[in-house]
């Protein structure tokens, strides 16, 4: 992606997107828009397994820098921020693209959701939002936009989502709340609700095939939709364009979410 491909609507800013899985991965193609539109990129993984692979893939894009951080431990993400403030200075705009849930907990029913899984998946899908904003805010100087990655589990039902769709309500939810107490200091929260799209994680939940078929049956636009498009509605969010909106979810799924049959 050239930096043209965006406008260059991000040039002179600067873009944190947490959670770079693989090649795959939505983040990394909302990393690839953020560079497209011209802005200086770092990205974070999850450990030094993943680490390798980002670090390959952050090569394809020169300058990005590539940051190891686990959001369960408070001293990453405390040395995190403190790197964050060393290298850049200042953060424009933080993407929030990390989400959990125990294997065990997609496979029966919701009724059999573990204390433990629902603790796991709520600290690392939804809290870490909160975690990683009260560290990268400080950096927010001159206002800025964090976005984070929903799913229409969080509204409706889908076999064998479980107890990952409540977790993405109580997420919807952080995005109000923190757009409340951000929007004085001219910091946007928003999320971008994408349909099921083919990633890794995404075909690690058993419904995943179903949902999928049931998008593509029901979907107003013809077209399916892409991880591209997403980071192309991140890049807008992440913009002066979006400079009236937050504490929103839009919706990035061809429209299926409009759909009763």
């Amino acid at each position: 992606m050239g930096k043209g491909d965006n406008g260059g609507v991000m040039s002179g800013k600067t873009a944190v997107v947490m959670g770079v899985a693989n090649e795959w991965s939505i983040a990394w193609a909302i990393a690839k828009a953020m560079a497209g539109a011209g802005a200086s990129l770092a990205v974070t993984c999850l450990d030094e397994r993943a680490k390798r692979a980002t670090d390959a893939l952050a090569a394809k894009l020169p300058g990005t820098r590539v940051y190891q951080v686990n959001v369960e431990a408070d001293e990453e993400l405390d040395a995190f921020a403190a790197t964050l403030k060393s290298d850049l200075g200042q953060v424009d705009a933080l993407v929030h693209a990390i989400a959990y849930a125990p294997a065990a907990e997609l496979k029966g029913r919701f009724l059999e959701t573990s204390r433990d899984g629902f603790r796991l998946s709520h600290s690392i899908s939804v809290y870490s939002l909160i975690a990683a904003a009260q560290r990268v805010v400080p950096l927010m100087t001159d206002g800025g936009s964090i976005t984070t990655l929903t799913y229409l589990g969080s509204e409706r039902v889908f076999p064998k989502y479980n107890v990952m769709g409540v977790a993405k309500a109580a997420l919807e939810a952080s995005v109000r709340y923190l757009a409340a107490d951000l929007g004085e200091q001219r910091i946007r929260v928003n999320a971008i609700s994408a349909g099921p799209i083919s990633t890794a994680s995404a075909r690690g939940i058993p419904g995943f095939s179903t949902m999928r078929e049931s998008l593509e049956d029901r979907m107003p636009m013809a077209s399916a939709f892409t991880a591209d498009q997403v980071g192309s509605t991140a890049v807008f969010l992440a913009s002066d364009g979006a400079a009236a909106i937050t504490g929103e979810t839009l919706f990035v799924d061809g429209g299926y979410h409009v759909m009763g049959m």
